[in-house]
């Protein structure tokens, strides 16, 4: 009969195991190329540990022998990548409009990406036409023959600490809604690992996670699309997102920006959304939701109410990235969402402000970054893809 002291040792050695495995992978997936000297060297593990650890990734194809590396006086090692044609990672985005969906591979690459453009309904009849999906992406040639990982759902708004249940969406009219209980129902031979957050939030994770080579130590997503929201990340062995106690974190878009002002979607007055969202400035503008907010303006730049009125949007979401500078003050912004598309009459006037006042409280010269994604559709599924990953590669059971 093995005694307890045995079983604590054995369980105590396979968690080592699976942290060195951890750490090994995560070495390679931050700097491709990688020896195994090298990672004995940055892990701080024996050349045994390492070379076993390594073995064990090649038998389950997490990683792949590349070619052989000079070396400063041993032996030459091989070049350790991450296996790019064993696994897959799917993400999805429930938008206001529609649903987004990715198929990536470890390092992030998109092997496979589609969208459906849909008008806003309940959580249950959404569900099924995202189970649609998933089931149409999963039959893709280029998905079908990986092992996949599992899947992550990106939301549009904030999620409970404990446990995945979207609060309430605002802008779709959802509140209190376990969807991925009702998605669950859909898509029942789906194996892997499930989550579920907001939308900015795992944008954020997936442009700071899937990154290699010179890492910002923390990056703030900033969504503006139909609504604002932010998502701040910061980097480590296992990046952190802040989430706050109520999962309230980076719902920048309901910060006041004028008391007393015109009524939120959320019911409360004078919120930033108000003043800069897709929503806002259709009202503003007399656009309907079935129709492009891009294309009904592109005939429509030199009109002076929409000038005011995108100019006024600027602004105000100058305000937004100098306040996210200066109560988060993360090393990198990034800014994406649809609301990108619509030009130089509603970014000029915010970066301007941002750039003409970041610096004012310490008198610095230097300068946070600030990165503009042109093309943001399918940031958040992809980030949430992301999340699968780190949850597998950091999580509490052994890489499968």
């Amino acid at each position: 009969m093995t005694t307890p002291s045995h079983s604590h040792q054995a369980g105590d050695l396979l968690f080592l195991k699976r942290l060195n495995r951890s750490a090994i992978l995560n070495l390679v997936r931050r700097s491709p190329g990688m020896t195994r000297a090298d990672i004995a060297t940055q892990a701080r593990l024996t050349k045994a540990t390492v070379g076993s650890g390594v073995q064990k990734l090649l038998e389950a194809e997490w990683i792949v022998e590349g070619e052989l590396q000079k070396s400063n006086g041993g032996r030459p090692g091989r070049a350790l990548h991450l296996n790019e044609q064993r696994h897959a990672l799917l993400g999805a985005e429930v938008g206001v409009h529609g649903l987004r969906l990715v198929a990536c591979s470890l390092a992030g690459h998109i092997i496979h990406q589609q969208q459906m453009r849909l008008v806003p309904t309940a959580p249950e009849a959404t569900a099924v036409l995202l189970a649609e999906q998933l089931r149409e992406l999963l039959s893709h040639p280029e998905v079908a023959h990986r092992c996949c990982l599992g899947l992550g759902v990106a939301v549009p708004g904030p999620i409970a600490p404990s446990q995945p249940l979207l609060r309430r969406a605002p802008n779709l009219g959802w509140r209190d809604v376990p969807f991925l209980e009702l998605l669950r129902t859909h898509l029942p031979d789906l194996d892997g690992l499930w989550l579920m957050d907001n939308e900015a939030k795992a944008a954020a994770f997936g442009e700071l996670y899937f990154r290699t080579g010179n890492v910002p130590t923390s990056l703030a997503y900033v969504s503006a699309g139909t609504g604002i929201g932010s998502g701040v990340v910061e980097n480590g062995h296992d990046p952190l997102i802040t989430r706050g106690v109520q999962g309230l974190a980076g719902e920048i878009g309901h910060t006041i920006l004028q008391p007393g002002g015109l009524y939120c979607h959320c019911g409360n007055r004078g919120c930033a959304e108000t003043l800069v969202s897709g929503w806002s400035i259709r009202a503003a503008l007399g656009i309907g939701e079935e129709e492009s907010l891009v294309e009904a303006l592109q005939s429509r730049q030199h009109d002076p109410d929409v000038e005011m009125t995108l100019r006024r949007a600027g602004e105000a979401l100058g305000t937004l990235l100098l306040n996210l500078h200066h109560t988060m003050n993360p090393s990198e912004i990034v800014l994406g969402g649809s609301l990108v598309q619509l030009g130089p009459l509603l970014l000029s006037p915010a970066l301007d402000y941002f750039e003409a006042n970041q610096n004012r409280l310490l008198g610095t010269t230097q300068q946070v970054k600030l990165k503009i994604l042109d093309d943001s559709t399918f940031v958040a599924a992809r980030g949430a893809a992301a999340q699968v990953l780190a949850r597998v590669i950091h999580g509490s059971v052994d890489i499968p």
